[in-house]
């Protein structure tokens, strides 16, 4: 594809301007208005290919992270795909059944479960819980005993490794909430094979998102192996892996692993410690879909200042939640090319939303006239998902780009949806 963004690759500039596979973005935006969530579904088989090969000729499976994005014709192209699912709650597993996943390949995961969505999770028939504390497992085996049947498990180690990204979503150090300590396991895995509601079939660990560098991963796999070789000599058979995901992806400079890169170390590791014969799981989500989406929106007025210059779209933080609670840079790009850089301002990009946190990019130098249009990169991740009626502000539609096919896999939210369930007083 010719004029490709960093990062977005199918994403590109054509005769029509931004293009996304073979439609132009602007004919979406004035038929479907803004702000609007635009995927490429030619990206997500892409990135997941990306995984599929580096499992080639292994037993092995892949699970989409889904609060990354967890829209129903989203979840539909994985579950399609082969993929299982790693759900953080009831509502997810819900999702995961509406969009026809198989639920013998969900993986529940989560510090909170409460005792009616274990019941659910067991029920629907899953493949296995992460277990993330020691007082769960007590739970979940008092859960299970009452319904009749064993609840597989795996148990979520915090093996204490800094994945150096944004605290807000670092997972495997000691003061994170996540997992147990990595010098408990052992005990704790002791204790629950006595358990007779529990069945165990593996082990797990997750420790962060938007990680770009090998060294973070390959530091958990080894403190992760050496707890599956104490935790077999121990006597308790663990039948897979799971190395959970957090996977980053390029915003703006970074320079992540490839997915089957990285996992080429990371098998080597595992074959040399003779373990290559356990199933491997993996929980992808924002490597899978961020690039894969766009937030398209309307300049509204540009607004000069003394100190700082304001373009001020209709898409706000409600709807692109990631620069104002993690200070994220997303690219944000004109629908049409700039044919004159030169001319260009510098501005900062805000919502219409009444918090000074309402913005979607610094000092961003633009060239651009109220009425004309911009795509936020790299949305396809955290950005739906996290959304909000902040304002009294309906949620976005969004579209699911397939080839020269646009679905509307989520209709724009009319005020009235915004009422319902609620009531006067008297």
């Amino acid at each position: 594809m010719k004029n490709t963004l960093p990062g977005a690759p199918y994403f590109h500039y054509g005769d029509t301007g931004l293009m996304v596979e073979g439609l132009a973005l602007s004919a979406l935006a004035q038929e479907h208005g803004t702000p609007l969530y635009v995927y490429s579904k030619a990206s997500m088989v892409g990135a997941l290919a990306a995984y599929q090969a580096g499992f080639a000729g292994r037993k092995a499976q892949i699970c989409y992270a889904m609060k990354a994005n967890s829209s129903l014709g989203v979840l539909q192209v994985f579950a399609r795909a082969g993929c299982g699912f790693d759900i953080v709650s009831g509502g997810e597993l819900a999702r995961v059944r509406a969009a026809g996943g198989d639920m013998a390949k969900v993986i529940f995961s989560g510090v909170g479960k409460t005792r009616d969505e274990m019941r659910d999770a067991l029920a629907a028939g899953i493949g296995c819980f992460n277990v993330e504390s020691e007082a769960e497992i007590d739970v979940l085996n008092a859960v299970a005993v009452a319904m009749g049947l064993r609840a597989p498990i795996s148990i979520r180690v915090n093996p204490n490794v800094d994945p150096k990204t944004h605290p807000y979503i670092s997972t495997g150090l000691k003061g994170n909430k996540f997992g147990i300590a990595h010098e408990r396991t052992l005990a704790t895995y002791q204790h629950a094979a006595t358990l007779p509601g529990l069945r165990i079939v593996g082990i797990d660990c997750h420790i962060g998102s938007q990680i770009t560098e090998e060294a973070p991963y390959l530091d958990a796999l080894d403190r992760m192996l050496d707890l599956v070789q104490a935790i077999e000599a121990a006597g308790i058979r663990l039948e897979h892996i799971d190395f959970g995901g957090g996977l980053g992806i390029q915003y703006q400079n970074e320079a992540p692993p490839a997915a089957d890169a990285l996992w080429a170390k990371l098998l080597q590791k595992i074959d040399a410690r003779g373990l290559g014969e356990h199933t491997l799981m993996i929980e992808p989500g924002r490597s899978l879909v961020g690039n894969a989406g766009v937030c398209l929106t309307e300049v509204l007025y540009l607004k000069p200042g003394e100190q700082k210059n304001f373009c001020i779209v209709d898409a706000a933080m409600n709807d692109l939640p990631r620069p104002a609670m993690y200070q994220a840079y997303h690219a944000i790009v004109p629908l049409e090319p700039t044919k004159t850089a030169d001319e260009a301002a510098v501005y900062d990009v805000v919502g219409p939303v009444c918090e000074s946190g309402d913005w979607i990019g610094r000092d961003r130098a633009l060239m651009v006239q109220p009425g004309e249009r911009l795509a936020v990169m790299s949305a396809g991740a955290y950005c739906m998902s996290m959304a909000s009626n902040y304002n009294t502000r309906g949620r976005a539609a969004e579209i699911l780009v397939d080839g020269d096919r646009a679905i509307v896999i989520r209709q724009r939210e009319a005020i009235s949806d915004l009422f319902r369930g609620e009531q006067l007083a008297d």
